[in-house]
């Protein structure tokens, strides 16, 4: 790899998605992904084209394509509320859309169009499928429950593919609660410890909607007293389970569940 150049410099992420690598490489493992309209701090860059920076949301660090990125443009005003959505060329659904955007993509939005919204750069996006910054969903789990069957993809945070702390921390974002990345440090940083004793002697009675469980190296998000959501390698997609099979299962591979945390009512 040729001599890297140091410096600082915010850029912006304008691709649909942007890998953010543990090396620069394209084969290097994938530790998250930035999302279009995000901000990073760039540090490096190589000959090769890498940007070595920091997510401006979470402090998430590595290694990201310098094609995907460009210095920052109009302040976004809107989010994208759903799943996925497209952005066609024009005001018209017949066009072939540039662009499929995922939730919590970021944009600048300049005027309506009935029924599109028209972004800074002149993407025609249905305004339907988009919100102000500031509006939050009320429930994380109605928010996961939407990407319910999406392929399981190790770092990935998107409708094309995600991973367990991806889908907690996509869910969070979209009710406006700020959550690391990694399940390690979501089990340190959010909501408060439960009894996992008094949990399994009571058959997870007290276990209610919105509460994060934890393995090492796994969160998963209850959906009732019951069951669970979550992005799995067992059934390589996001999943809903029993939360006690869950466990069992998990357990039998050689990992017990290390802590059941209690986020806020407002999100649950």
């Amino acid at each position: 790899m040729a001599e890297a150049q140091l410096f600082a410099d915010l850029r912006e992420v304008i691709d649909p998605q942007a890998p953010v690598r543990r090396s620069p490489s394209p084969d290097a493992s994938l530790d998250t992904e930035a999302l279009k309209g995000e901000r990073v701090t760039v540090h490096e860059m190589t000959a090769e084209g890498w940007c070595r920076g920091r997510l401006e949301a979470d402090g998430y660090a590595g290694w990201l394509p310098a094609n995907a990125l460009a210095a920052p443009g109009p302040a976004a005003t809107h989010k994208v509320a759903v799943p996925r959505t497209l952005v066609f060329p024009g005001p018209s659904v017949k066009l072939p859309p540039i662009e499929a955007l995922s939730l919590g993509c970021r944009l600048a939005i300049t005027r309506n169009d009935q029924p599109f919204a028209v972004t800074a750069s002149g993407g025609y996006v249905p305004a339907r499928h988009l919100a102000p910054l500031d509006a939050f969903e009320p429930d994380m789990v109605a928010v996961a429950d939407r990407f319910l069957g999406v392929p399981y993809l190790w770092g990935g945070k998107t409708s094309l593919g995600l991973d367990c702390s991806g889908l907690v921390q996509i869910a969070l974002a979209a009710c406006g609660v700020v959550s690391p990345r990694d399940s390690n440090m979501q089990e340190r940083a959010l909501g408060a410890p439960l009894s996992i004793a008094r949990e399994s002697a009571r058959g997870f009675s007290d276990v209610r909607r919105g509460d994060l469980l934890f393995w090492n190296g796994h969160v998963a998000i209850a959906r009732d007293r019951d069951t669970l959501i979550h992005a799995n390698a067992f059934h390589m997609a996001v999943a809903v389970e029993p939360i006690a099979e869950a466990i069992a299962r998990i357990a039998a591979a050689g990992s017990k569940l290390t802590s059941v945390r209690r986020l806020t009512s407002a999100i649950a």
